[in-house]
Formats: structure tokens, C-alpha cells, sequence
């Protein structure tokens, strides 16, 4: 038993000295400035521990919890997080509806955190959030009205979000003004129909990085028109299992890619 203590020991300071010496590493490049992340494997991860999905998805609300605090050590300014997605809404089961007090109560919690004060962090929700119980609808309308003025950092938590979607209702808000004769066709061009996605608010809204965990390499839809010449990179570790080491590595990938935007 105590060759095995020693050998926990060991592994955990080695583990530690590695961490710092890639945070070292990592801040001497370029930090992503917006991050968007999928947040996936919740119940895979409740599965391969023989526990039910709603543990996994209470864990994978603790992981979110200390990715903000990642990121603010690291200072990435905008994070979009992946959370719900329009099809999960399909569901109509007893765990959507623990996902749904989930949610409610994290973003109660987040809302009550003086830290979005002291960053002066913006926290919007994005999706068709008029599909979400009242009392999603109610927090995210507080946290919007307690952080409308914060400019300095953002948080955008995609909530009954589909990639189609946004672009579906991004086309008919600019065909309302076509129709209202604010807008002629001929002046729609890619500022336009950023204008009118659900990051509009955003100073950059496309991501520089869009990290997916569970080990899928797709984006099932996220951030359809943003993601054009974001860098993917994608982790076979489940999202409740996520570590700051896990993001620093993701970063550092990042870092080694030359970005050319199509050029």
C-alpha cells in the first residue's frame, strides 16, 4: 500500500512540474482570443464508470465551472460554449428535464458569481432560447440585463443552438428589412449577415480555436459561418474529465499552426 502511495506521489509531482512547464511554454505564444468549445462525452464518461447520465452531466457542469477559471488565468477573452442543442430538445425524457434544472441552476450560480463583475464578463445566451422553459428564459434575461454594459470579456452559452438555424433566422431578419425597405438586395455582403447572427454582439465572433472532446471530429453544426477559418482541434477524452492541462495542450496546437485565412 505505501509503494503505491509513493508511486501516486510521484506520478502527481511529476504531473505538476509538466503542467508548469507547459503553461511557461504556452504563454509565450499567441492566446487564442475567442475559444469555442463542444462540450461532449457527458454520458459516456457515466457510462465507462457504470453510473447514470445525470452524473455525468453534473460533472461536466464542474468542468465548465473551472474552464472559466482556466480561462481568465489565461486571459482568453470570449468562450462560447456548446451546451444544448436544438435536437436534444427532441427528446422529451426525464433527463431532458434534469438538464433543464441543471442548466437553470448553474446559470443561477452564475449569476450570483461576482467574478462576471469583477471581469466584466457579458454573458448571453444564443439559440432559439424562446423554445427553453420559462425559468431558463428568466435567468438568461437577468444575466443579459446584469451584464449588458461588459465589454471587457464575453461568455456565450449556446442553448437550443443549430448551426442551420442561426443562419435560417439570420435570412429572415435580413429579409424583414428587405421587406421593410431599411435594406436593398444588392447591399447584403458578409458584414450583413454577421450582423444578423446570434454573435453579432461579439467584437470577434468568429473563434480563433473550436475544441470538441468525446473523440468525434465533426462540429455537428456549431457556429456554421464563425468556424470558417477557425483552428479544430479535437481530444478523445471525455468533457467531464477535462483538465487545464488538457486546454494548454489544445492552445498549444493552436500555437503551432500558421494561420493563412485563406490567403
Amino acid at each position: 500500500m505505501n509503494k503505491v502511495k509513493d508511486t501516486v506521489f510521484q506520478l502527481s509531482g511529476l504531473y505538476k512540474i509538466y503542467s508548469k512547464k507547459l503553461e511557461n511554454e504556452v504563454r509565450q505564444g499567441d492566446i487564442p482570443n475567442h475559444v469555442a468549445l463542444i462540450l461532449d462525452g457527458n454520458r459516456r464518461w457515466a457510462k465507462r464508470h457504470l453510473a447514470m447520465a445525470k452524473s455525468g452531466h453534473w460533472k461536466g457542469a464542474d468542468a465548465v465551472e473551472n474552464l472559466l477559471d482556466w480561462c481568465e488565468q489565461l486571459d482568453i477573452k470570449i468562450i462560447t460554449l456548446y451546451a444544448l442543442s436544438a435536437e436534444n430538445l427532441d427528446r422529451k425524457d426525464d433527463e431532458l428535464d434534469y438538464l433543464y434544472d441543471l442548466i437553470r441552476m448553474r446559470l443561477e450560480k452564475l449569476y450570483n458569481d461576482p467574478r462576471i463583475h469583477k471581469n466584466k464578463m457579458r454573458v448571453v445566451g444564443i439559440g432559439r432560447i424562446e423554445l427553453l422553459p420559462e425559468s431558463i428564459k428568466d435567468i438568461l434575461h437577468k444575466l443579459d440585463e446584469a451584464t449588458k454594459g461588459y465589454d471587457n470579456h464575453f461568455l456565450n452559452i449556446a442553448l437550443a443552438y443549430g448551426g442551420q438555424l442561426e443562419l435560417v433566422d439570420a435570412v429572415k431578419k435580413i429579409g424583414e428589412k428587405i421587406k421593410e425597405g431599411d435594406l436593398n438586395v444588392n447591399d447584403i455582403d458578409k458584414k450583413e449577415i454577421e450582423s444578423n447572427l446570434y454573435t453579432s454582439h461579439l467584437p470577434q465572433s468568429s473563434p480563433d480555436m473550436i475544441l470538441r472532446t468525446s473523440g468525434e471530429k465533426r462540429l455537428s453544426g456549431f457556429l456554421m459561418w464563425q468556424s470558417a477559418y477557425s483552428e479544430l482541434v479535437f481530444m478523445d477524452i471525455f468533457w467531464p474529465e477535462f483538465r487545464k492541462i488538457d486546454l494548454m495542450r489544445a492552445i498549444r496546437t493552436f500555437q503551432e499552426r500558421k494561420r493563412r485565412m485563406g490567403k
